[in-house]
């Protein structure tokens, strides 16, 4: 399918002060918003762009007879499972293997890797062995080595969620939208551990959502995470909440919950998202119960970008070249049976944003 432009006739208005006064949404702007793939029957939630600009996705094992875990969308459109069909031949059956791709729930690409995220977590029943990280040389498309969490560092309902590569501290960090919590992990000594285990900074905040008057009952905690490396600032938010966090990349070690708290800020309110991306002074983050993609400015005006009918869950945010690169996982439509949805990749200039 060759990528098209489309104007989906997006309306967008102005959010009232819902939420806190230095979150009004305000000066907003209409982006056009462009395909860059779709695909039926495989929902899909994670997307990336390599430096190159190759845009890779992936699928969760939420049921049975995924076709891929990771995919590669090419320049026509299509979705190759990467880096072969052997690693993601687990995923259909949930076969346990520890070279193969299980229940990945986000790729991310930083510099010539990829970093495809494992829960080990299949359809939520439980972890089966350790999560981790495959990590993939993007010019050699080849397995380079496997990051596997220490026992301490997950609970057996975690389900690791997302990750931003910090190559100041040379540290990852990750959320666990599973079992509320943290999680880093140590790329100069390969170990892990967990911070603000079960904080009310990392705990879902409400029981249910109202995606556009669709209720989703579903409680999901630390799920966002935003890196800013230019101020070293990692933002964190709960999917089932309304309150973003963040903490300096300098206060985050091994401590105490009581320790860690002192060093988290409450940065604003906004609606509830999913993923979210950090890009020149602004956060990037879905309203998923309006539907919209938003962004926080420095001084933390809540605008929105793109509203309509190219945004359904906007799940997953990426950005290269001053585009934004997000997915559709219509969480709030799919049931067991997908095989008749259509889920989409869409982009849409930013720069003068």
């Amino acid at each position: 399918m060759n990528t098209k432009a489309i104007n989906q006739g997006l309306v967008i208005t102005a959010i009232a002060a819902l939420f806190s006064v230095n979150a009004v949404a305000k000066n907003v702007s209409t982006s056009q918003v462009e395909l860059v793939g779709e695909i039926k029957g495989t929902q899909i939630t994670g997307v990336t762009v390599s430096d190159n600009g190759r845009v890779f996705v992936n699928a969760p094992n939420w049921r049975d007879g995924v076709r891929f875990s990771v995919a590669n969308i090419t320049s026509n459109g299509e979705f190759i499972a990467y880096p072969n069909e052997q690693v993601n031949a687990c995923v259909a059956q949930s076969e346990v293997r520890k070279d193969c791709f299980l229940a990945v729930q986000s790729v991310v690409a930083h510099k010539d890797k990829l970093y495809v995220l494992d829960t080990r977590n299949p359809k939520f029943q439980g972890v089966v062995d350790a999560p981790r990280l495959f990590v993939i040389d993007l010019e050699s498309n080849k397995i380079d080595e496997t990051l596997i969490l220490s026992d301490d560092a997950y609970h057996p309902d975690s389900y690791i969620n997302d990750l931003r590569v910090d190559e100041k501290t040379n540290r990852i960090f990750m959320t666990d939208s599973g079992h509320a919590g943290l999680v880093v992990y140590n790329l100069d000594d390969n170990t892990s551990y967990r911070i603000l285990d079960n904080h009310e900074t990392t705990k879902a905040e409400v029981d249910s959502l109202s995606v556009k008057g669709k209720p989703f009952s579903n409680v999901v905690h630390s799920d966002g995470i935003a890196l800013d490396k230019l101020n070293d600032t990692l933002y964190f938010h709960a999917l089932s909440g309304y309150s973003l966090y963040a903490i300096n990349t300098s206060d985050i070690k091994k401590a105490s919950n009581d320790t860690l708290s002192k060093a988290v800020r409450k940065v604003t309110k906004t609606g509830a998202p999913d993923g979210m991306v950090y890009h020149q002074g602004n956060v990037y983050l879905a309203n998923l119960e309006t539907q919209e993609v938003q962004y926080l400015t420095p001084s933390l005006d809540l605008r929105t970008l793109v509203k309509g009918e190219a945004v359904n869950w906007a799940d997953t945010f990426s950005i290269h070249n001053n585009t934004l690169y997000y997915t559709n996982s219509k969480i709030q439509d799919a049931g067991s049976d997908v095989s008749n949805m259509t889920f989409e990749v869409y982009k849409t200039i930013i720069s003068s944003h």
